[in-house]
C-alpha cells in the first residue's frame, strides 16, 4: 500500500474498500466517496453549505468539513477518514512542535510569499478546527466559516496578483514592440536625413560652381566690353580728326 502524503491534520488508520464495496455503499459513503482531500485552495472557496446542521453526528460533521482521503491500490479504494478522538493539551503541543519542525525540514520561507508554509498552515488550523469541532459543533461550523473565507480572500488576491502579471507582461511586450518599431523609425530617420545631408551638399557644389561660371564670364563680358568701348573711342578719335583735317583747308 502507498501511504498518503504525511499531513499535520490527525486521521485514523486507513479502511479498505473493494470496488464492488465502492459501487454498493450507503449514501452516506457516497458523500465520502465524491470528496476530495484536504488541499489549500487556488480558486475561491464558497462559503459552507447550508445543509451542514451542527445536531448531526460528529463524524458526519467532521466528513463534511475536512474530507477524507482516498487513493487506489492494486485496485483496490482506501478511504482515511480524520480522526474523532479529542484531543488534550499536549496534542496541541504535540501539533505546534510538529508545525516548527515541518517548517524547518522543508525549508519555509520565514517571510514573503512561500507555498510552502501556506499549506503547512492550512494543516495546522484544519487541525484545529477538527479539534473544536469534536467538542463543539457549532464552533467548528464558524471556524470553517472563517477558513473558507480566508481562502477566498487569498485566492482573490492571487487571482488579481496573475491578472497584474499579465497585464504587466502585455504592456511590457507592447513597449519591446515600440521600442523595436521606434528603433527602425529612428534608424529609417537617420538614413533619409543622411540623404538629404547629401543632396544639401550636392547642390551647394553646383551653386558654388554655377557663382563661379557666371563671375569668370561676367568677367570676359565685362573685359569685352571695355574693349569695344576703347575701340569705339579709338574709332571716334581717328574720324574726328579725319573730319577737323577735311573741314581745316577750306577756312
Amino acid at each position: 500500500m502507498i501511504p498518503p502524503p504525511d499531513s499535520l491534520l490527525c486521521y485514523d488508520n486507513p479502511v479498505l474498500i473493494t470496488k464492488n464495496t465502492a459501487e454498493r455503499k450507503s449514501p452516506k459513503s457516497r458523500i465520502l466517496k465524491t470528496s476530495t482531500q484536504q488541499a489549500v485552495p487556488t480558486v475561491p472557496v464558497p462559503p459552507p453549505p447550508k445543509t451542514l446542521d451542527a445536531a448531526k453526528p460528529p463524524e458526519e460533521i467532521l466528513n463534511a468539513i475536512l474530507p477524507p482521503r482516498e487513493w487506489m491500490e492494486n485496485n483496490q479504494l482506501w478511504i482515511q477518514q480524520v480522526s474523532s478522538t479529542p484531543s488534550t493539551r499536549m496534542d496541541v503541543l504535540h501539533l505546534q512542535e510538529n508545525l516548527d519542525l515541518k517548517l524547518q525540514q522543508r525549508q519555509a520561507r520565514e517571510t514573503g510569499i512561500c507555498p510552502v508554509r501556506r499549506e503547512l498552515y492550512s494543516q495546522c488550523f484544519d487541525e484545529l478546527i477538527r479539534q473544536v469541532t469534536i467538542n463543539c459543533a457549532e464552533r467548528g461550523i464558524l471556524l470553517l466559516r472563517v477558513r473558507d473565507e480566508i481562502h477566498m480572500t487569498i485566492s482573490a488576491y492571487q487571482t488579481l496578483y496573475e491578472s497584474s502579471v499579465a497585464f504587466g507582461m502585455r504592456k511590457a511586450l507592447q513597449a519591446e514592440q515600440g521600442k523595436s518599431d521606434m528603433e527602425k523609425r529612428i534608424a529609417d530617420l537617420e538614413s533619409e536625413k543622411k540623404d538629404l545631408e547629401k543632396q544639401v551638399n550636392e547642390l551647394k557644389a553646383k551653386c558654388e560652381a554655377t557663382e563661379k561660371r557666371e563671375a569668370e564670364r561676367r568677367q570676359e563680358e565685362e573685359k569685352k566690353h571695355a574693349e569695344e568701348i576703347q575701340f569705339l573711342k579709338r574709332t571716334n578719335q581717328q574720324l574726328k580728326a579725319q573730319l577737323e583735317g577735311i573741314i581745316a583747308p577750306k577756312k
